[in-house]
């Protein structure tokens, strides 16, 4: 009997999955307190603050870094073809399901481009820089992280192009994750995972009690999908039951 530990295959990493895992639990963290505010059991101006403004947005941050770090230890060997377009499609429909959804609860202001919708997009995005030399694709990152503080054009204000982030008046919209500048965490996921060649790491296969830990991180896009609607629906039951 060998004492050797087991190993993960290669593009699966336990660290990985934690690191979701974490980022899925901050996401719930923001949103109920998004909710406390909303049901007024907290100050409605306190997600106005500058800490949960940072919060958020190093939230989507690090969902779309990982996502980077993920596409390069899936296809560094070669482009699986099914695969990909398996996850795409997957992202897409959550994408689109999320826009229906914010269009019937929040005509004024439905997501037409947010986290799910970034992280499709960057995907595609990924695929062509996939080849790139890391120091290229991480130049990239920078260039496009710069171009926030860049011009904006009124040309580009209408609905159909909100995708760019290059509009002049940003649309209304409770989840705005625009390609710029939030395909830079992306790219420099995919940038850190080649520089590091995390392709070749082969990480031990985790414990019982990991695996447990990590089952957000193993299933982060229906946990995203359900999570609000099940905290809003816990804090409408709340109120019901104590007024």
């Amino acid at each position: 009997m060998s004492n050797t530990p087991d190993l993960l295959p290669p593009g699966r990493l336990t660290v990985l999955d934690t690191a979701r895992t974490l980022a899925i639990v901050a996401m719930v963290a923001y949103h109920f307190t998004f909710d406390l505010a909303l049901f007024g059991y907290i100050p409605s101006g306190t997600m106005s603050q500058s800490f949960w403004y940072y919060f958020a947005r190093s939230i989507a941050g690090s969902f779309l870094f990982l996502s980077g770090i993920s596409l390069w230890l899936a296809h560094a060997r070669g482009i699986r073809w099914p695969s990909f377009w398996k996850r795409w499609a997957k992202l897409v429909a959550a994408a689109a399901l999320v826009t229906l959804a914010s269009i019937w609860l929040v005509p004024g202001g439905p997501i037409w481009f947010g986290i799910l919708h970034a992280m499709a997009a960057t995907a595609l995005i990924g695929l062509v820089a996939l080849r790139l030399p890391w120091p290229v694709t991480l130049a990239l990152a920078a260039l496009i992280f710069t171009a926030a503080w860049g011009p904006r054009f009124p040309a580009f204000d209408p609905i159909w192009l909100v995708w760019t982030g290059l509009a002049e008046t940003r649309p209304m919209m409770g989840d705005y994750v625009p390609l710029i500048p939030w395909a830079a965490p992306a790219l420099a996921g995919l940038a850190v995972a080649k520089a590091l060649r995390l392709d070749r790491w082969r990480g031990t296969a985790p414990s019982r009690l990991m695996r447990i830990l990590n089952f957000p991180g193993r299933h982060s896009l229906i946990i995203y999908l359900i999570h609000q609607p099940i905290l809003f629906g816990l804090f409408n039951l709340y109120a019901r039951l104590t007024s």
